[in-house]
C-alpha cells in the first residue's frame, strides 16, 4: 500500500473516528434530552403535587386565621363580659354605698332624736326638782301653820270655859248650848266665847250637827238679814246647795 493510499486510508479512518465521535456527541445529545424531557416530564407530573401542597397550606393558613378571628372574637367577647361584670359589680357597689349612707342619714336623725328626747326629760327632771323643792318648802310651810293652827287650837281650848263641854271633828270644836236664844243673841253668844255659829261645808259635817243636836232644833250660821231671800254664811259666802 502505497503512502498516498495510507494517508488517505487514515484520513478516513480519521473522519470515521470524528464522525463516530459525533454520532456519540448525537447520542449524548439525544440522552441529555431525553434526561431533559424525562426531567420536565416529571416536573410536569410533580406540578400537581406541588399545587397540591399550596393548596393545603392556603388552606391551613386560612384556618389558622379562622382560628386567629375566633380567638380575638372570644377575646372580646370575654372583654366585654368582664366589663358588663365590672359595670355591674359597680353599679351594686354604688347602690349599697347610697344605701349606706341613707342609713347613716337615719341613724343620725335617730341619734339626734335621741339626744332632744335626752334634752327634754333632763330639762323636766330639772323642773322637777325645781317643783320638788317649791313643794318641800310649801309642805314645811304647811307644817309650821298646823303648827301654829294646833297652838291656837289648844289656847282657844284653854280659853273655853271648863263648865262647857266642846266636841272636836274634822280639827273644828263644836258646842251645842241648853239655852234658847233668837239666831241675833245665839250668833252674839258665840262670838263672845272666840267662835260663831256653825257653817257646814259638806253632808258628812251635817249629818254630824243632827248627832250632836240629838234631834232638836239649833241654829247654824246662815241669814238673808241683807237681801231676803239671798241666803249667805256667817263668813259671807253664798250658799251653793239646799
Amino acid at each position: 500500500m502505497d503512502k498516498g493510499l495510507m494517508m488517505d486510508s487514515e484520513d478516513r479512518i480519521e473522519k470515521t473516528v470524528v464522525i463516530y465521535m459525533s454520532a456519540e456527541a448525537v447520542r449524548d445529545m439525544k440522552r441529555e434530552k431525553n434526561t431533559e424531557d424525562f426531567n420536565t416530564e416529571t416536573m410536569k407530573t410533580k406540578t400537581p403535587q406541588h399545587t397540591g401542597s399550596d393548596s393545603v397550606r392556603n388552606r391551613s393558613s386560612r384556618a389558622a386565621a379562622v382560628c386567629l378571628g375566633l380567638l380575638c372574637v372570644l377575646l372580646l367577647t370575654a372583654v366585654i363580659v368582664l366589663c358588663v361584670h365590672i359595670h355591674t359589680l359597680s353599679t351594686n357597689y354604688t347602690e349599697e354605698r347610697d344605701q349606706i349612707r341613707i342609713n347613716i342619714t337615719n341613724l343620725t336623725e335617730m341619734r339626734d332624736e335621741l339626744l332632744n328626747k335626752i334634752t327634754n326629760i333632763t330639762e323636766e327632771r330639772d323642773g322637777l326638782i325645781f317643783t320638788n323643792k317649791n313643794l318641800n318648802n310649801e309642805r314645811d310651810q304647811l307644817i309650821f301653820t298646823n303648827k301654829n293652827l294646833t297652838n291656837e287650837r289648844e289656847q282657844l281650848r284653854n280659853e273655853l270655859q271648863i263648865s262647857e263641854v266642846w266636841t272636836y271633828y274634822q280639827s273644828s270644836f263644836y258646842y251645842k248650848s241648853n239655852e234658847k236664844k233668837n239666831w241675833t243673841e245665839s250668833r252674839r253668844y258665840c262670838t263672845a266665847r272666840g267662835a260663831d255659829l256653825i257653817i257646814i261645808n259638806n253632808k258628812e259635817e251635817q249629818d254630824f250637827v243632827k248627832n250632836i243636836s240629838n234631834g232638836t232644833s239649833v241654829w247654824i250660821g246662815l241669814t238673808d238679814s241683807d237681801v231676803e231671800g239671798r241666803w249667805k254664811w256667817v263668813d259671807g259666802s253664798s250658799l251653793n246647795s239646799g
